[in-house]
């Protein structure tokens, strides 16, 4: 089973409503929970595969299939059973996709995946991020075959 985890902090200069709602663009079915983190607030929350279902319609909308598989990569253990990535906050007020390439000053919205064998995680990679050929996606899987 794909167990998502969704994290971000609200710095005390940013509105946490605004966050909330950045959030919410990327994550639609994500319920967030606030708590006190030093001196911040961390927003998070939990969900399953169905709460990546707007990240994939996103990925294909803004046509960073390859630029996202990467980061599913990059962000892969060992054992190929858990990723990580980070979502520009920023670009995200406005429902657009944007991974940084280096730590932002007020921090990005983290994302962990785990999976329960290598294998689940390769297809789920391949179901939000299957191989292209000049940007087009070779196949598509459906969510239920994850």
């Amino acid at each position: 089973m794909i167990k998502v985890q969704i994290s971000v902090d609200v710095n005390p200069t940013e509105d946490e409503g605004k966050v909330r709602e950045a959030v919410s663009n990327i994550f639609p079915d994500i319920e967030l929970e606030a708590e006190p983190f030093g001196n911040v607030i961390r927003l998070s929350g939990e969900g399953d595969i169905s709460a990546l279902a707007n990240l994939h319609y996103l990925i294909r909308e803004e046509t960073i299939i390859d630029t996202s598989r990467t980061r599913l990569n990059v962000g892969m253990d060992e054992e190929g059973k858990f990723t990580y990535f980070t979502i520009s906050k920023q670009v995200a007020t406005v429902g657009r996709l944007n991974y940084p390439a280096q730590k932002e000053a007020l921090g990005s919205i983290r994302v962990f995946i785990d999976a329960d064998s290598a294998e689940e995680m390769e297809r789920f990679v391949e179901w939000l991020t299957p191989p292209t050929e000049d940007g087009v996606p070779d196949f598509e899987i459906e969510m239920s075959a994850v």
